[in-house]
């Protein structure tokens, strides 16, 4: 691999990848339907969540979800951008049951290790880009602080994956969600929350098959910017405007 082309590094894990790319069986449909509109009814409820910007999500094919993360708890919320099933990363020790295994692989989850640079699930990520299903990827990586999308915060992971297999990143801002369950916090509160989605971000097309580091850091910087707009609509949306920069 040349400097100028992009690509996971570091170190990988074998997770039986097989597993996480099949299609999913109707017993694994039935149970995602079922826990997300659980969660969704709650969060409505609970939470007074409003959702402005559903048209913006594509109703077939793959693409990238691609939402800012202030707390545990927008992994929950996310469920109710679309009724289609979602794939998401999620902690390796959280498959260490055969039945937590079942139940998070039928939900959609597929591991990641979090203390190295996971070879192994960006390539089961790239597999999964190439199917139907919508990927939800945090560009932090992990919860953050704060009213602002930090440069330094952000990771190369959802922009690599969208221009290697050609889909779109739909950016994602969450309101509220750090005051409903703040980092440390071991229960939540019935805060408003709002969700913005935003308009669909197009990688740009390559004539080669190689994705360059350049467009990468460049699809990166432009979706920083568009979650940072959207965190910012949706803070106003409960109340709780971001302070200008």
């Amino acid at each position: 691999m040349s400097d100028d082309e992009a690509g996971p590094s570091a170190k990988s894990t074998k997770y039986g990848a097989h597993r996480h790319s099949a299609p999913p069986t109707r017993a694994a449909l039935a149970l995602y339907a079922f826990v997300r509109a659980v969660l969704a009814g709650f969060s409505y409820l609970f939470w007074r969540l409003e959702v402005h910007g559903r048209e913006h999500v594509p109703e077939s094919g793959s693409f990238i979800l691609a939402p800012i993360h202030r707390s545990n708890i927008d992994t929950v919320v996310v469920c109710t951008c679309t009724r289609r099933r979602m794939r998401y990363m999620g902690k390796d020790t959280m498959w260490k049951y055969r039945w937590s295994a079942w139940f998070f692989s039928s939900m959609g989850g597929y591991p990641v290790r979090r203390d190295v640079a996971d070879r192994e699930a960006m390539r089961l990520s790239l597999e999964l880009a190439g199917g139907t299903e919508p990927i939800v990827m945090f560009p932090e990586g992990t919860r953050r602080s704060g009213p602002v999308l930090r440069a330094e915060d952000m990771h190369d992971g959802p922009a690599y994956v969208a221009c290697k297999a050609g889909i779109p990143i739909v950016p994602v801002g969450i309101g509220g969600s750090e005051d409903a369950m703040p980092k440390g916090a071991k229960g939540i509160r019935p805060v408003k929350l709002a969700i913005d989605i935003g308009t669909p971000i197009h990688p740009p097309k390559s004539t080669t098959g190689r994705v360059s580091r350049r467009a990468v850091r460049d699809l990166t910087e432009e979706l920083r910017a568009e979650i940072q707009v959207l965190f910012d609509r949706s803070q106003e949306r409960v109340g709780k405007p971001n302070p200008p920069p």
